[in-house]
């Protein structure tokens, strides 16, 4: 019996042995499931966080991208006003020539009444799209907005004040379109 109890103790300490060994096998095992799955998991983490921040610069980009063709559009714009603007100031300079010329004469001709309403209508237009004439006799001379074409010493005015509009200027939204040919005195 003392060996059968010797040998049971014997094959009881292989079997606690083999045990301890799988254990440490299946322990070992785990650790390197879970290095591996930590490593993925950091590694996925890296990539979302370069997508995220991929996205957010294409969409700053496009938020750019739009304010700036926007802009673009509204400059654009702007600019095709003016230009026809200033094509059409031709038609409006010779409709205030033909009125002057005619003023102190016959005012009940209807030719003369249509000219007068046809220039009227052409400047209730370019007021209505935000044109404003140029402010130019008696006021200082700016050459932002006026072109001195010519120049007189007269004492009678003060200096740098423009005596003479030759030519009204215009502006849109604060550009000016065309500017005054203006007689300045001093």
């Amino acid at each position: 019996d003392v060996e059968d109890k010797d040998l049971r103790e014997e094959n009881l300490q292989e079997e606690a042995a083999e045990v301890q060994a799988e254990a440490e096998v299946t322990e070992a095992v785990e650790a390197e499931v879970v290095d591996e799955t930590e490593a993925k998991m950091a590694e996925l983490e890296q990539k979302a966080a370069d997508y995220l921040d991929k996205y957010q610069r294409c969409l700053a980009e496009f938020d750019n991208f739009r304010k700036r063709t926007s802009k673009e559009k509204a400059s654009m714009y702007d600019d095709g006003v003016r230009d026809t603007v200033e094509k059409l100031l031709a038609v409006v300079d010779n409709l205030e020539r033909a009125v002057a010329a005619q003023e102190g004469k016959d005012t009940e001709d209807a030719f003369f009444k249509g000219v007068q309403m046809t220039l009227k209508q052409f400047q209730e237009i370019l007021h209505g799209m935000g044109v404003e004439e140029i402010k130019a006799l008696g006021e200082k001379f700016d050459p932002n907005f006026h072109a001195a074409v010519a120049h007189e010493d007269d004492d009678a005015y003060g200096e740098n004040e423009i005596i003479l509009e030759m030519l009204k200027g215009y502006k849109y939204k604060d550009k000016v379109i065309r500017h005054s040919m203006v007689k300045v005195a001093n």
